[in-house]
């Protein structure tokens, strides 16, 4: 196969090397490659026989009917030529995107396929019992439990569980706390009879417990005080229970448990928080004879880490000691997302089975920091002048001032009474200034910063102030 690499001055050495036994020409068509023009791509494939042109895939115009007129195909490549070596194998032995960098394009691919092994894995698992459909234990994935605290105060308790499954939960758990009562608890329960999904009810009180078990699927907590008052009923119902030490040992309430009657067990060893005993309590996890439950949510509750790696991390240590279902949170702002990182964390366990550790798997937790970094060519210039500092005072636009924040996943820019809203920066900016809103360079400047900003507070679920450091 005779393959087209266009390139530019600053990468061309990076990609010769990457040509490098294969069949292709690399011309140089510029300085930067991503300036290509349609017109300059059709007169280098005319020039000769090509199978594939193969152009950056930081080029951002159409070459559709370049590839019309000549019946060559062209293909994005991938955004750094550092990368092209992984690529050029691949070329007429995989698809490739028109319209999409081969880095982004494949690591979709690759994300996809990941992901019908995960599916793929969990319908040909054997669980030790299954709650509402929902496979626990066995060979089966680590299910993410995850809880909404004091659930008879939640104003839309239905939209709230919604939410949660939508993110990735797979049981979600209804605590309950000290000034429940009965009632309170049969109520949110009746105002989720349209949810489909495995809940829980969070008490050890009895009275709490009695009220749920006409819809809960599973009960937490369960020890010495509480089996003798609830246990038959918990059996009686056929629920699922999760059974903690208390006075008494796990294995010994575990034993309790199953004389009262109840079938489907899970055992909870109590994870202590860091500092209080985290290494020290993974000692406890070991086999009592039924799945085995991780409170990871309590750790990263109580650790100012960012959440995702203590997610992966902790997912990690549960799939060690052999838990079937790990409790996550999103009780604050910093463990927001928790539930969604978790159950991709979930996923990665289940494709790190077969290898020494999770790493290119197809998916990862990578958020803010790359998997391996890229050099860029030198920059190349003549001159250079020291950039002033800006003037304290500026000069307003004629045309007004913007107030910009953010509503759900939008952006959102409000100049004169009117908004514009949207949930990528360029289009926001780009409406602003097609409309006649800005006047000003320095304005449109500011604006293309405040709204990235505003951007990036929605991808990263952080607060937004105009103005502020981000």
């Amino acid at each position: 196969m005779r393959i087209l690499l266009p390139t530019g001055a600053a990468t061309a050495e990076t990609v010769r090397r990457a040509a490098a036994g294969f069949d292709a020409d690399v011309v140089v068509t510029g300085k930067i490659a991503s300036f290509l023009t349609p017109h300059a791509l059709r007169e280098l494939i005319q020039k000769s026989a090509y199978d594939a042109v193969v152009v950056s895939g930081m080029c951002t115009v159409s070459f559709e009917q370049v590839e019309r007129e000549t019946g060559v195909p062209v293909y994005r490549g991938p955004r750094h030529a550092a990368d092209l070596a992984g690529i050029l194998p691949l070329v007429g032995k995989v698809p490739l995107s028109r319209t999409v960098p081969a880095d982004d394009f494949l690591a979709a691919g690759e994300a996809k396929n990941a992901m019908a092994r995960v599916m793929a894995a969990e319908k040909n698992a054997e669980p030790e019992f299954v709650i509402r459909g929902t496979k626990i234990g066995g060979d089966s994935r680590m299910k993410v439990l995850a809880e909404i605290m004091d659930a008879h105060r939640v104003e839309d308790i239905p939209s709230r569980a919604r939410q949660y499954f939508y993110h990735g939960a797979d049981i979600v758990d209804l605590g309950f706390g000290f000034d429940a009562t009965p009632v309170d608890v049969k109520r949110v329960f009746l105002e989720l009879e349209e949810i489909d999904g495995p809940l829980s009810v969070d008490t050890q009180d009895p009275d709490l417990i009695r009220a749920a078990l006409f819809r809960a699927d599973l009960v937490l907590s369960l020890q010495e005080t509480n089996i003798p008052k609830v246990g038959k009923d918990v059996a009686r119902a056929g629920v699922a229970a999760v059974i903690v030490p208390g006075g008494s040992t796990l294995s010994k309430n575990i034993a309790r448990a199953r004389r009262a009657g109840i079938s489907c067990i899970i055992a909870d060893p109590l994870l202590r928080p860091v500092g209080s005993g985290l290494v020290a309590s993974l000692r406890q996890f070991k086999d009592y004879g039924c799945p085995l439950f991780f409170g990871a949510g309590n750790v990263v509750e109580l650790l100012d880490a960012d959440s995702v790696g203590a997610n992966a991390l902790l997912a990690g240590m549960a799939k060690e000691v052999g838990a079937s279902v790990i409790f996550s949170s999103e009780h604050s702002d910093k463990t927001r997302g928790s539930i969604r990182e978790m159950r991709k964390a979930t996923e990665m366990m289940v494709l790190a089975r077969d290898r020494p550790y999770p790493k290119d798997l197809g998916i990862d937790l990578l958020v803010l920091k790359e998997k391996r970094s890229r050099r860029e060519p030198a920059l190349e210039y003549e001159s250079a002048t020291v950039a002033k500092t800006m003037p304290n005072e500026i000069t307003y636009d004629p045309k007004g001032n913007f107030r910009i924040g953010i509503e759900g996943n939008q952006i959102v820019a409000v100049i004169n009474g009117k908004a514009v809203k949207g949930t990528r920066w360029q289009d926001v900016l780009s409406t602003l200034l097609s409309e006649g809103h800005v006047s000003l360079l320095d304005h449109a400047g500011y604006l293309g910063r405040e709204l990235y900003k505003a951007e990036l507070a929605i991808r990263y679920g952080r607060s937004f102030e105009q103005d502020g450091e981000f």
